[in-house]
């Protein structure tokens, strides 16, 4: 580290450090911490500090319980203790001036993740001439909890108040605030999705991307289920004073009993969005559609390879992949189209892409057709020799963000991933956020899609046939 430099917030001055021409500052609240008087309440303002903060570290972690079993073989994690959860992070170049901004929202289910993990080093676009903020976000029973008495959606409330932390004081790291494109995969992507559904965090949004993102919200009964079960296991109501009386802790080990013994195909439900009136009033699958925000967004080719490792493959048979069929809407006329599609597939890795594409792609692809002069779509397809995941969920992370030789992009990728696929992938997104433009046409009426790969083409999008006829 060359220097300490420091930006003046309204809240107080911050200082960080800056290396190679690139200043970061780590850690810096955006909301007062979620707990206490403040759990399960809507984000509260941050109260000034008067001598200068030092923000040279990440801040605490969101409270979580890693990944398991084989995932967690894949997807890493960090832990750091302490109750300031909801902080922001910035790079950016030493002498930026109204330059682009970035923000960068972390996946993991809405359950898992966080800025501090290394693969989220935003170094690679603040060398760009872009400024790229990060952020947590309260997280599983703390932050999308369904409970009488309590605000819903908490952790998408977290994410519209960081982006509004950001549209007010990144001019104090040479951030234009009229220039802001949100970004997120998997959880990260859908709470892109969910800003763009609310009118007052769209008008703070000039561009997104949205990789790999589920784009639905739920019912809040439907979205409550796993609220309910919890309160249940627990033995007591699900309301906010009955779980504000439980620690974290509490929280976190009855949702890790009520998950154990899940399977691909009968798992404990997750945490998802409720239709909300004050915090989300339609689903974004319906919203996005609508509005002219210009939108990068994707998905990868076989995205269910992260979520059901080779022996849960095998064991879905033919009357499993009925059931789930049945249960799922599926019409039959669909999965002879996949079957078509992919010839060489077993009966899991068929019913694998029919997950994806119901989750994922086809509902982008709707997205795309209703505004497709305003969207440009990818779709990531090199397979990683990694335990046969092909191009599975997350492994697109260590292309976007240019970190091929990190331990955690290696995980996934191994150590011979095409640099070039990642050089491609940076400068792709690089150009949508400073120019809107990431190197192909958009989709228009011929469905134009990036498939991107060692060799990377344009093309019309694939399997249209089998995902018209999935359910909306």
């Amino acid at each position: 580290m060359t220097s300490s430099p420091q930006a003046t917030l309204s809240n107080g001055i911050v200082r960080g450090s800056e290396e190679e021409g690139v200043v970061r500052f780590l850690g810096i609240p955006y909301a007062e911490a979620p707990f206490g008087e403040n759990r399960f309440r809507v984000p509260r303002p941050v109260a000034a500090w008067q001598d200068g903060r030092e923000a040279t570290a990440f801040g605490p972690t969101p409270p979580q319980v890693p990944y398991a079993g084989p995932i967690g073989e894949l997807l890493g994690s960090v832990r750091i203790d302490g109750d300031d959860i909801l902080t922001a992070n910035v790079w950016a170049p030493a002498e930026a001036s109204d330059a682009p901004v970035l923000l960068g929202i972390h996946g993991g289910a809405l359950e898992r993740g966080t800025a501090a993990l290394p693969l989220y080093d935003g170094t690679v676009f603040a060398r760009a001439g872009i400024v790229f903020v990060s952020i947590n976000y309260r997280l599983g029973s703390e932050g999308f909890s369904v409970l009488e008495g309590a605000p819903r959606n908490l952790g998408l409330r977290d994410a519209a108040a960081a982006l509004e932390w950001v549209h007010r004081e990144v001019a104090a790291f040479g951030g234009d605030p009229a220039r802001i494109t949100a970004m997120g995969e998997s959880a990260g992507g859908a709470i892109v999705a969910g800003l763009l559904a609310r009118a007052d965090s769209r008008a703070l949004i000039s561009r997104a991307i949205i990789e790999s993102g589920p784009l639905q919200a739920q019912t809040a009964k439907k979205a409550g289920r796993v609220t309910a079960q919890l309160a249940k296991r627990l033995g007591v109501r699900p309301d906010r004073d009955s779980f504000a009386a439980l620690s974290p802790e509490q929280l976190l080990d009855a949702r890790k009993a009520q998950s154990a013994g899940s399977s691909p195909l009968a798992g404990a439900p997750g945490f998802q969005f409720a239709i909300d009136e004050e915090s989300l009033p339609r689903s974004p699958h319906e919203v996005l559609g609508e509005i002219d925000t210009p939108l990068l967004i994707g998905s990868n080719t076989d995205e269910y390879r992260l979520w059901f490792p080779p022996a849960a493959l095998a064991g879905i048979s033919e009357l499993k992949l009925l059931a789930a069929r049945l249960v799922s809407r599926i019409p039959h006329r669909a999965v002879s189209a996949y079957r078509t599609a992919f010839p060489e597939a077993s009966t899991g890795e068929v019913f694998g892409q029919l997950v994806t594409d119901m989750m994922l792609r086809a509902p982008l692809s709707r997205v795309a057709a209703a505004r497709p002069s305003r969207t440009h779509v990818y779709e990531f397809a090199w397979p990683s020799p990694v335990r046969d995941l092909r191009a599975a969920h997350a492994l697109e992370l260590g292309f976007v963000f240019d970190r091929l030789g990190d331990a955690e992009a290696r995980r996934m990728a191994g150590p011979d991933a095409p640099q070039d696929l990642a050089d491609e992938m940076n400068t792709a997104w690089v150009g949508f956020v400073t120019r809107g433009e990431p190197g192909w046409p958009t989709y228009g009426a011929d469905r134009l899609t990036r498939l991107l790969d060692a060799t990377s083409t344009t093309v019309p999008q694939r399997r249209m046939a089998g995902m018209d006829l999935l359910p909306g």
